[in-house]
């Protein structure tokens, strides 16, 4: 409701609720006062439709009690099993959830990490998959805590928790290869990333360590999808028939080159294994369930939130006190898609 001076404000709740304008703020901000006071405070609040102006308050008082997650794609399941970890920490604690997908454009990033500035928000949760110095020097920078799930560079400004990714993929290399695999193609996304980067060097490190020695031809790089993994398979079945097994570095990728195996009439697992990495809901999705490498994406997305409330809070992390670090090791889940071959 409108009054004809406009917006209803505090000042004129205290007037229709007969209280002090320092009563009404305490009520509107929780801290507490007489139960009649605040009934009376809430009955004009009803009546006069006020809302709180969440910016006006995080001016005066410092905190909005809303989070930033940005992610490169709000799509893919990995994501939103961070997000449902990340918000079973922070809303019990009075925080509101803000959702950013970035597209893993790097200046759509580095503006979020800067519109901390703005206090639209009291801290970010930030998923590149690829750092840049502009990158260290926006999250050294920032206005408010900024903690990062993924890799960073030794020395970083600010909190993390990153997957061992690499250890993942050899995990799921020496599985295929145990299974009687020798022919393993790799279906990678883009080269330039840090989790392409890592897949990569899993790769090529569980296949030196069998005593292989990583063909090229047996690689594919594309972007992180599943029509780029059905694309992909596609152009590396056609080129080499003997093909035995592919890993994918993503889960979405996997799902894609198992829909091309069946489109070329190859049996899963009989003629062709096929793994994905991150255990998301897609490994569970299609048939047969696809063995995937889990990365721990809920517990980091758990880990994450706790690092940015406690440098909200200034408990265990204050403003000031070290940067923080932490590894969640890999799990192989093993389904269907890669059994062991009659």
């Amino acid at each position: 409701m409108m009054t004809s001076s406009g917006p209803p404000t505090v000042e004129t709740i205290a007037k229709v609720a007969g209280v002090s304008i320092a009563s009404v703020s305490r009520v509107i901000n929780g801290h507490g006062a007489r139960p009649d006071t605040v009934r009376r405070v809430e009955r004009a609040v009803a009546e006069l439709g006020y809302v709180p102006n969440a910016v006006a308050r995080s001016l005066k008082g410092g905190r909005t009690r809303q989070l930033t997650f940005a992610m490169p794609d709000i799509g893919n399941p990995t994501y939103v099993s961070m997000v449902r970890q990340i918000q079973a920490v922070t809303k019990p604690l009075g925080y509101r959830l803000l959702l950013h997908s970035t597209d893993a454009v790097a200046e759509d990033e580095l503006g979020v990490v800067r519109s901390l500035a703005e206090r639209t928000s009291d801290g970010l949760i930030l998923c590149p998959i690829r750092v840049t110095d502009a990158h260290l020097a926006a999250m050294e920078a920032a206005a408010g805590p900024v903690v990062v799930i993924g890799s960073l560079p030794e020395g970083a400004p600010v909190d993390s928790v990153r997957a061992d990714s690499v250890s993942g993929v050899v995990l799921a290399v020496r599985h295929l290869l145990e299974t009687g695999r020798r022919r393993i193609a790799f279906i990678n996304g883009p080269a330039d990333t840090v989790p392409g980067h890592n897949r990569r060097a899993g790769y090529h490190k569980a296949l030196t360590e069998a005593g292989i020695v990583p063909d090229p031809a047996l690689t594919e790089t594309t972007e992180f999808g599943i029509e780029a993994g059905a694309a992909a398979a596609h152009r590396l079945l056609a080129a080499d028939p003997a093909i035995d097994s592919i890993f994918c570095a993503n889960d979405q990728l996997a799902l894609g080159a198992a829909h091309a195996a069946q489109d070329r009439g190859l049996d899963i697992p009989g003629d062709l294994a096929v793994v994905g990495m991150d255990d998301s809901e897609l490994a569970r999705a299609g048939w047969p369930l696809l063995t995937s490498v889990d990365l721990g994406s809920a517990e980091r997305g758990r880990i994450a939130a706790d690092m940015l409330v406690s440098r909200l809070a200034g408990g265990d992390a204050p403003p000031g006190s070290p940067v923080r670090s932490e590894t969640v090791a890999p799990r192989l889940v093993v389904r269907a898609s890669s059994a062991v071959p009659a």
